[in-house]
Order: C-alpha cells, then sequence, then structure tokens
C-alpha cells in the first residue's frame, strides 16, 4: 500500500490531499517551514499522519541544524504547534525528540520506526472493530456511515475507520458506505469518496444535514469514526459534525465506533472539555474554490473539531482491544 508520507533522501514527501480528488500529487518538503506550511493549510493531515510529520519534521530539523540541540528543539516545537487539537503531532514530536540526544541519524531512525509501525497499528484497530461491528450489526450486507477522512490519506498506511471497511470489504460483509461530504472542506466527499472508489467499494456521498435522516430511514447499520484526541474518559474530539452524528445514532440505537491508535489516547486529559479545539479561517465557510458565497464580511464561527461525550460512544477501539 502506498504510503501517505515518507522520508526520501533528506527530504518528506507526502501526498499533496488539497490536490485530490482532480489531481494525485506528491510533495517534497526539504525545510521545516514547508512542512508546517502543509500541515496548516492540510496537505498532509489525520492524526497518524499528523504523528509521522511530527517525526519526521524532528528528523528534519535534527538533520539541519545538529549539533545545536536547543534549535533543533525550537525548530519541533514548531512543528508540534502547527494544529493544535491531534495529539499525535505533538507525541510524534516527542518521540523522535528521545533520540536527540544520541545522534541526527537516531532521530531519523526513531521517526522511520513510527512509519513502519503505524500499517501494522491501523491494521490490528481496525480488526478488532470489524469484529466488534459484526457481532453488534447482525444484518448482513452492511451500510456502514463515515464522516471526515480516516483512511491510509489519514495515515501513514491502511486507515482507521476506513480500514474497518477494508476489512468487511475483503470479506464479503458490506453493502455500502455512506460518506458524509464533511463540511467546510469536503473531506469526505474529496478524499474518503476517492479512497472507497479506489478500493472498488459501493458507496454514496450524502450531505451532512442528511445522515440523521438516513439514520431514520434505516439505511445505516453503523457509524464509523476516526479520532484526534480522546481524554481518559473516553471523550473524542474528531472533525466538526461528529457530535451530532452521534446524537443521531444514539437516537436511532445505531452503534457508534471510534476506530483510533492508542497514541491518540491522551492520558493527561480526564475528559474532554480541556482538549483545545482549532478554528479555521472564515474563507473556509465563506468562499468555495475561491469564489464567494456568503456576503463580503460576514462573520464566521468555523471549528474544525467538536467532542463527542464518551456515553454516546459504543467502544473506542484501539491496536489494544476495545475500550467499552
Amino acid at each position: 500500500m502506498r504510503r501517505t508520507i515518507d522520508w526520501d533522501d533528506g527530504a518528506i514527501v507526502i501526498v499533496d490531499q488539497v490536490a485530490l480528488p482532480g489531481a494525485y500529487r506528491t510533495l517534497r518538503l526539504g525545510t521545516v517551514d514547508e512542512l508546517v506550511d502543509a500541515i496548516q493549510r492540510l496537505a498532509v493531515r489525520g492524526a497518524p499522519a499528523l504523528g509521522a510529520a511530527g517525526a519526521l519534521g524532528t528528523a528534519l530539523a535534527a538533520r539541519h541544524h545538529w549539533p545545536d540541540l536547543t534549535k533543533v528543539r525550537a525548530q519541533a516545537e514548531r512543528v508540534a504547534r502547527a494544529r493544535p487539537t491531534a495529539v499525535n503531532l505533538s507525541w510524534g514530536v516527542s518521540r523522535a525528540l528521545s533520540a536527540l540526544p544520541e545522534s541526527a541519524e537516531a532521530v531519523l531512525a526513531e521517526a522511520q520506526a513510527i512509519l513502519d509501525e503505524d500499517e501494522n497499528v491501523n491494521r490490528l484497530a481496525s480488526g478488532h472493530a470489524a469484529e466488534l461491528v459484526l457481532e453488534r450489526c447482525p444484518r448482513r450486507p452492511l451500510r456502514l456511515l463515515t464522516h471526515c477522512n480516516a483512511g491510509r490519506l489519514a495515515t501513514v498506511a491502511w486507515g482507521t475507520a476506513l480500514g474497518v471497511v477494508w476489512h468487511l470489504h475483503t470479506a464479503g460483509h458490506v453493502d455500502y458506505v455512506l460518506a458524509d461530504e464533511t463540511r467546510p472542506l469536503l473531506q469526505g466527499a474529496r478524499l474518503t469518496a476517492w479512497e472507497l472508489a479506489e478500493a472498488g467499494v459501493p458507496y454514496r456521498i450524502l450531505p451532512d444535514s442528511a445522515a440523521a435522516l438516513a439514520m431514520a430511514r434505516g439505511m445505516v447499520d453503523c457509524v464509523l469514526v476516526g479520532a484526534d484526541r480522546i481524554a481518559t474518559n473516553g471523550d473524542v474530539a474528531n472533525k466538526i459534525g461528529t457530535y451530532g452524528l452521534a446524537i443521531a445514532a444514539a437516537r436511532h440505537r445505531i452503534p457508534f465506533v471510534v476506530v483510533a491508535p492508542w497514541s491518540t489516547v491522551d492520558t493527561s486529559l480526564p475528559d474532554g472539555s480541556s482538549i483545545v479545539l482549532e478554528e479555521r479561517p472564515a474563507d473556509e465557510v465563506t468562499h468555495i474554490s475561491g469564489e464567494p458565497i456568503a456576503p463580503e464580511g460576514a462573520p464566521v464561527f468555523n471549528p474544525a473539531f467538536d467532542v463527542t461525550p464518551a456515553e454516546l460512544i459504543t467502544a473506542v477501539v484501539t491496536e489494544r482491544g476495545v475500550l467499552s
């Protein structure tokens, strides 16, 4: 499986997720400045992929500034602060920095270890979740609903919530996947739909606001989402709109399953009330492809994430198993 993010001869290579689905292209990022820009404009996104980006960005800083460890740490901190909600970004930086006292090569080796581990971790987590879905959803074949993008594009490889789809589809258990468009940047319509089409999985895109109606009409057997940060009590921060989906799923008694690597669990937070939720620029809401769709100067509330309380979640699933 092609990697979303990798290291190649002194540079970070990423799939440019801003270009999809119109074009599949890669970008070479040779400086921390270029990486921070790519993270902030979502050319690379998704919690596990950001963990890899944090680690590789630290390796890039070590390569350029060794043996000035103070400067390496300062550049690594810039990467860690590029986006505030996904804990994996700072986790990847911290893990790579743990090798800093040894050498720049040791930092790179630690970063590459994260990349090598990612696919196995995600296969394990999504495999556990697939077993849970089959236990909770007797109807076959399954109608699944996803939000945002939690496939291989959001990870180094394989995926989390969409990884569950790959397991179930291979076993012949998927009827179709409903992919929320995921406003305002359409990661569901642009990225999840692209991945599903590439894998040959039947799917339909629906407006975010149509998901509750789809549940009411019996079109959904299970909701599968990823996560950007999970508090100790099981509260989950994920793409804006996830909370509303969880409320609708609870109303219709539909399992709501969160799939993420253990690195997404933030044990420093007892619950989700302290999770910092990123707010994005207003023009993501007021413009589409650069064209205005709202009055000039219209005030905007554009949070990138929301927090879903644990009581609305059927289970959080990581590579360590199912956390009910």
